[in-house]
Order: structure tokens, then sequence, then C-alpha cells
């Protein structure tokens, strides 16, 4: 039992839980960076005794970044964006930013930065309509990436009330909101950002993670 008697059962679990939470996370982010150890090392000393890309281009691995709305397949990506900085200049919001150079051969290349300012998926897209290359297609899924909600930060899933999540995300339906908590649909949810911006709580209470992969675009596809 706690030591403070004030401290419910309830309490001590969610403690327990989040510390489990926590400790899970931990180990995810170092496995994480232990494969993109074993990337670069990989990328770096080659064993067939062949050169490597400059650009690294055709590695398997890759850090996941957050493109901008309509990104093709990251190897397209790669090959064909020119870093005109086109689709930067069109961003009414300066979501789009340039890649650090950690994103090593996508360095330079358009990215959305969540911590700079949300992606507000405008109707015209006018990042994908500036984009000469055509790396930014309407032709793609406008999905970026996807949000989730983490309950134990999020206000209303303690009690709280509070909807700002759901009232500004610019996606219908891309959050539900059940009982006063909210949810986000994953199948729905762009991974704008927007969500993540604008959350109240002491510690934001929502996460957006990149996609992983993109799907190819519909030339390279019917050429398979």
């Amino acid at each position: 039992m706690p030591e403070d008697p004030n401290l419910s059962r309830r309490d001590l679990l969610r403690g327990r839980l989040f510390g489990r939470l926590v400790q899970s996370a931990a180990k995810s982010v170092q496995r994480f960076e232990a494969a993109v150890s074993s990337a670069a090392l990989a990328q770096e000393s080659p064993t067939d005794g062949k050169p490597r890309s400059a650009t690294g281009v055709g590695r398997r691995f890759a850090l996941p970044i957050h493109r901008p709305p309509g990104a093709v397949d990251e190897v397209t990506f790669l090959t064909g964006c020119t870093r005109c900085n086109e689709c930067i200049s069109a961003c009414p919001v300066g979501a789009i930013v340039h890649a650090p150079a950690r994103f090593r051969e996508a360095a330079g290349t358009p990215m959305i930065d969540l911590h700079t300012s949300a992606c507000v998926m405008c109707e015209d897209t006018p990042c994908i309509a500036a984009c000469k290359p055509g790396v930014l297609s309407a032709d793609q899924p406008r999905k970026m990436g996807v949000a989730w909600v983490q309950t134990m930060a999020c206000l209303a899933h303690a009690g709280s009330f509070c909807t700002v999540c759901s009232e500004r995300c610019p996606v219908p339906g891309a959050i539900d909101v059940v009982a006063g908590r909210p949810s986000i649909r994953a199948d729905v949810c762009t991974g704008c950002g927007v969500c993540a911006s604008v959350c109240p709580a002491p510690t934001n209470a929502i996460v957006v993670m990149p996609l992983a992969d993109r799907p190819a675009t519909s030339a390279m596809q019917e050429s398979q």
C-alpha cells in the first residue's frame, strides 16, 4: 500500500501503468536508435566492395519524414525533388520547412515541422500546385501520418471538459468524442497536427507520427 493515506488504489495503479508506459516508450526509442545506427554503419561500410550512392536513395531503411500532403513514395520523392523551395513559399502558414541535416540524404527537402506550424489541410493545396517536379501530387493520398490521444495526459479523459482538438480539426470525422472524451480515427486522420498544436493540456496529449512509407505513384505501379 502507498505511504500516503490520501493516495487511492486507483491512483497507485495509474502510476504503475504510467511507469510501464514510460519504460516501454524508452525501450522503443532505444531500439529505434539502434536501428538508425546499424543502418548508418551499413551504409558507410559496404561489405560487397561496391561504392554506395552519394545520396543513398536506394536504401531500404530511412528515418520517417513528415512530408507535405500528396507526397509520393520516399524513394521517388528523393529522386525527383529539386529542392526548389516552391512548396515552402506556397504554404500559407509556414508549416513546410527544410529537413535538417540529421535526415542525411533528405536534408534540405521539404517536410512538415509540427513544432513550427501544423498543416491546415488547405482545400486548394497550394503546395501541390507549386510542385513542378511532381513529387507532391494531387493523385496521391493527402495522408501524411497519424495522431493518437495519450489518455493519461488528456484533460477530457482525466475528467475535465475539453473538446478543443475535435473543434479545431480540419478533417471531418477524424476525431470522435464519446462521453466527452476524444479519440482519433486512424483511418480518417491525415496527420496534419492541428490537434496537437491546439491541445491545452499541461503535457501535450496528442502524439503525431509520420507515415513510415507512402504508396508508390500510379506510374510506378503500372510498370511493376
